[in-house]
């Protein structure tokens, strides 16, 4: 069988559930901007069908997915270098799911960390979307042929059933017709933590604002937030090793780092020694000259809505012509008629 030549494409998506956050940015967008300028297609999503595997309000959905879109743009995706789409507007998606969720095995998808941690206790109660959204995960991947896709750690389990789902469609069928998607993380900052507990992520569902820094925050509110910032009373090291047990410490120092495109060493090159009360105003200031601007651009998006819309169109009718022939391929190498 010839070992078929995928074009390099990227593909990453993020749910829209309202309040995106530091962590999303540096985890997450931050790379998807600086991917556009390398040597790949690339195509973001606003993941609605996921995000609907849990009870949303229905208009507060469209103004998260509106806002998540607008978030993508002011933090520099552009849609002229590339596809940004809302998922339920390109139907391929769902309909290569399905077909995923016939190639994946129970067992698998029972295996997938995150429904345990999202169902907890009482799993039966949760949705079969719930359940079995990894393999339209896989789907959102493969319907484009993606090469590479920007993950954060914790998405790691699912990018690998993906490539599980690819292989055993290729083995099954007897072709080369999916790529094995390679995941693609790197940088000082790909898990985030709370401001206030540098043992747990940073997250929109902990009852605290004080933990994250939203991308909706203001400038006065960005340095407060950074300045009331729990951290310990040593110096920061002078090499990465001694923030080892220092939770909080080493998550500012990760956040100037990525921020300011640097590693974790080279910063503290440049300010080991110091204490905190030098720090964090260092901090303070680059966070707000990064993401000040990105918050008023957020702002200035919504406030035309018919613009994200269109914009989203645009981009939804460039998928599509990735996407419908390789749906109709798929069918053929199934046996579907028509």
């Amino acid at each position: 069988m010839t070992e078929t030549k995928f074009t390099p494409r990227v593909f990453s998506g993020i749910q829209p559930s309202g309040d995106l956050h530091l962590g999303n940015y540096l985890g997450a967008i931050k790379r998807f901007v600086s991917m556009q300028d390398e040597a790949f297609e690339t195509i973001y999503c606003m993941v609605d069908l996921h995000a609907i595997t849990v009870w949303q309000e229905p208009e507060k959905l469209k103004h998260n997915t509106r806002e998540l879109a607008a978030g993508f743009i002011a933090s520099g995706i552009s849609p002229d270098k590339s596809i940004l789409i809302n998922q339920s507007q390109v139907p391929e998606h769902a309909q290569l799911g399905w077909i995923f969720n016939c190639v994946a095995r129970m067992g698998w998808m029972g295996r997938m960390t995150q429904f345990k941690d999202k169902a907890g206790k009482n799993a039966e109660a949760a949705s079969l979307g719930l359940f079995g959204y990894p393999a339209l995960m896989a789907a959102d991947i493969l319907i484009y042929h993606a090469t590479h896709v920007p993950v954060g750690e914790d998405q790691k389990q699912h990018l690998e059933l993906t490539r599980d789902i690819a292989a055993k469609f290729n083995h099954d069928y007897g072709v080369d017709f999916f790529p094995i998607t390679e995941p693609v993380i790197e940088g000082a900052a790909t898990r985030i933590m709370s401001l206030r507990d540098g043992s747990k992520k940073m997250s929109k569902s902990d009852p605290s604002d004080a933990s994250r820094i939203n991308m909706t925050d203001d400038a006065d509110t960005i340095a407060k937030k950074i300045r009331k910032a729990k951290t310990d009373p040593d110096a920061l090291p002078s090499e990465a090793e001694g923030l080892e047990n220092r939770p909080e410490a080493r998550n500012l120092v990760n956040i100037y780092a990525a921020l300011n495109d640097q590693t974790v060493d080279r910063v503290l090159a440049d300010v080991g020694g110091h204490q905190f009360g030098t720090f964090k105003p260092l901090l303070a200031e680059l966070a707000v000259a990064k993401l000040a601007p990105i918050s008023d651009e957020m702002a200035r998006l919504m406030a035309d809505p018919a613009e994200i819309d269109r914009i989203l169109a645009k981009g939804a009718g460039q998928a599509r012509e990735i996407t419908a022939p390789i749906l109709k391929k798929t069918y053929e190498i199934v046996g579907m008629v028509g």
